[in-house]
């Protein structure tokens, strides 16, 4: 428990959580509220999948926020203190990831439902109503979402070590690579359907329920996925544990 207190007074005495977390509030919020107003104009009624629009914004401020708590310790030199006291470095190193995430579920569900009730109050005649799994799945799923993602940024972090290159790696994969990845020719489809941010969408928006049924419009498209919303969620947690894990490997063996 001590180490969990020592990792959460380290993230709260920098701004990065602050900043990074109304950048993330923002993200969910705004697009919740131009999608209720312009719900006449686009001829696309609101539904509770739009009020998650924002959602991909606010999950890039997350990761960033994650990888920040790591590299900031290497840049200004407290992580040699973390690892003198934990001379074993892996509880030091899991308690951060544990802190990060709880952070980042806490701030996903924040951002989720505040995003679902400013369009309520913007759109009160729209039909968006909690009354079933799928919209509910899209809303509080957020903050799992947010916090697995949370653990695969501490771990991409520890492997890259430098501010720069895990700030750009962690910004440009979820909004250009695995698009990006669907243009490289006859392979490139089939490699997107098992990229992590992908197969974790179809945990969210499943077949599309919680949109009345449409593919985007004013939500985010679903995901082409083959896995079950069960499985994608179980696949992504994977994915962030093995991050995490070999972020650590490579922390233990390598000069801090």
């Amino acid at each position: 428990m001590h180490l969990a207190a020592s990792e959460r007074i380290k993230l709260f005495s920098i701004a990065t959580p602050w900043v990074c977390g109304a950048f993330a509030l923002l993200a969910l919020a705004v697009p919740a509220a131009l999608t209720a107003l312009t719900a006449t104009e686009s001829r696309l009624p609101p539904t509770v999948a739009s009020t998650q629009f924002g959602s991909p914004f606010g999950l890039v401020a997350v990761l960033v926020l994650a990888g920040l708590a790591v590299t900031n310790e290497y840049r200004s030199g407290t992580i040699h203190g973390t690892f003198q006291a934990v001379p074993g470095r892996t509880p030091a190193l899991v308690a951060k990831a544990a802190v990060v995430a709880g952070y980042a579920f806490l701030l996903g569900e924040a951002a989720a439902f505040a995003a679902w009730l400013v369009a309520r109050v913007l759109a009160p005649d729209a039909d968006l109503a909690l009354d079933s799994l799928a919209d509910w799945t899209i809303v509080a799923g957020t903050g799992v979402l947010f916090a697995l993602a949370a653990v695969a940024a501490v771990g991409v972090g520890l492997l890259v070590r430098h501010t720069a290159g895990t700030v750009a790696l962690l910004v440009l994969y979820p909004l250009a690579f695995e698009n990006a990845v669907q243009l490289i020719p006859d392979a490139g489809p089939a490699i997107h359907r098992w990229l992590p941010l992908n197969v974790v969408a179809k945990f969210l928006s499943g077949t599309g329920e919680a949109n009345a049924g449409r593919d985007g419009g004013n939500a985010n498209v679903l995901s082409d996925s083959s896995l079950s919303p069960a499985w994608a969620l179980a696949y992504f947690a994977t994915f962030a544990v093995l991050a995490l894990a070999a972020g650590i490997t490579a922390a233990r063996v390598r000069d801090a």
